[in-house]
């Protein structure tokens, strides 16, 4: 059965799914290739098998699936016609909202997804500059499937050479490849768009040094919240860190798995997409037929209604906590410390799988996320919800416990023995 909603799969859609991180290369081959529904923690496949789930769609879903509370949010929009003709008041309140919660946001542009507004903050720094180049991380993946970033990266097929040319990589956590970025592109780089944090903790004040030396050099400090927005903190990792960006880009975890994403930002750079200002030349910002959908922004307005009432941000934190420590304490009794750790922000864990070398080994990423499927956990990395609580975390460790007994027996002998799965692959590769 589970063969043949694959082959349907991809016989209708290009890569078997609408994004490359739900492809059937990022899995084990005993994962469910489909799921029918999604209940708190857990996902249940056609045949009804359930499966405690860390993928939490794609880090979108925060307080957890199917809750009821948004859901009626949601269908209380739709029935108010969920796509007006003109702005609608749901808009507004969605607008006020973001703009009161969050610090550097003085106005909002909504859309559909992350890619949209990545872009449309390039595109309105490059306006606001009148520069070209855009300066990004070396270590941090993904921005955009629009051409001046996926240009720029081995999956170049399709966009035209130019395309990703004018963006450039420094690395995080040094400045003076920043430093040296401005100096090889003197009056030519319009921003610099950075996540605040992934898994590894910004050094030497480092936020603090690129949005200075952004400014020094009159290029836009943006930084992209799509990992980091609503976990962190409420107001995201600008806040947590202390640095109040001049463009942010928000998504995922905005509505709880509903497509939502912003774009917000200073006044004096965001009012440039407006019509007002009679005489000024025009901006194309971004125009979206859905990005006000009603649904998705009353989805937005409820989950942070239920973020603030029960601190949910702060239950990332601890859960995490015990989550980290549980699965490093279990590596540890087995002696595989050396092999398997999990790592990074509590709010936001990361295991790494690594050979006896010391090198990260994709084939015993594998078959540890094989085993944790046989154990009844859906584990390609690790996002949290509130949905996420005691009887989920027990579940977790046991099956984590298991999971490692078999990571401990191939790295002493043959992991041919065990893996039964083709090994997972980058999603940021040139070939098939």
């Amino acid at each position: 059965m589970d063969e043949q909603y694959s082959k349907k799969l991809h016989d209708l859609i290009p890569g078997g799914a609408h994004t490359y991180s739900r492809g059937d290369d990022q899995f084990p081959s005993n994962a469910p290739s489909i799921l029918e529904r999604g209940e708190g923690a857990y996902v249940y496949d056609p045949n009804g098998k359930k499966y405690l789930d860390y993928g939490m769609g794609l880090r979108s879903v925060n307080i957890g699936y199917g809750n009821k509370e948004i859901a009626d949010a949601c269908y209380q929009e739709i029935m108010k016609g969920n796509n007006l003709t003109r702005a609608s008041i749901t808009e507004l309140r969605a607008a006020e909202l973001i703009t009161d919660l969050i610090p550097a946001v003085e106005m909002v542009k909504f859309a559909k997804h992350g890619s949209t507004v990545t872009t449309a903050a390039v595109k309105l720094a490059r306006a606001y500059t009148g520069k070209k180049y855009i300066a990004i991380p070396a270590e941090q993946p993904f921005f955009s499937f629009d051409d001046w970033f996926i240009g720029s990266t081995v999956m170049d097929r399709g966009i035209p050479e130019e395309g990703g040319k004018y963006t450039l990589r420094f690395n995080y956590n040094n400045i003076a490849s920043l430093h040296e970025l401005f100096d090889k592109y003197p009056g030519e780089i319009a921003a610099v768009m950075l996540e605040a944090t992934t898994t590894v903790e910004p050094q030497n004040d480092f936020l603090h040094q690129v949005k200075s030396l952004c400014h020094q050099n009159g290029a836009v400090f943006i930084i992209d919240e799509m990992i980091t927005g609503f976990r962190w903190d409420l107001r995201g990792a600008q806040t947590y860190f202390n640095i109040e960006p001049d463009l942010c880009t928000f998504g995922k975890a905005m509505a709880n798995g509903f497509a939502v994403a912003a774009l917000g930002g200073k006044r004096e750079i965001m009012k440039i997409g407006g019509i007002l200002e009679e005489g000024a030349e025009r901006l194309f910002l971004t125009s979206t037929t859905h990005g006000a959908e009603m649904s998705a922004l009353g989805a937005f307005i409820k989950t942070v209604e239920i973020l603030q009432r029960d601190n949910v941000v702060n239950h990332f934190w601890q859960f995490g906590e015990q989550l980290k420590t549980g699965m490093n304490n279990i590596a540890k009794d087995l002696g595989l410390e050396h092999n398997f750790m999990v790592e990074g922000y509590a709010c936001s864990p990361n295991y790494v799988v690594k050979d006896n070398n010391g090198n990260v080994s994709l084939p015993l990423r594998t078959l540890y996320a094989q085993e944790m499927v046989s154990n009844g956990v859906l584990m390609p990395y690790l996002a949290l919800s509130y949905a996420h609580q005691q009887e989920e975390l027990e579940l977790t460790l046991n099956a984590v416990r298991n999971s490692l007994e078999v990571i401990k027996k191939a790295v002493d002998g043959d992991i041919n023995e065990y893996l039964k799965s083709k090994v997972i692959k980058p999603v940021f590769r040139k070939y098939n």
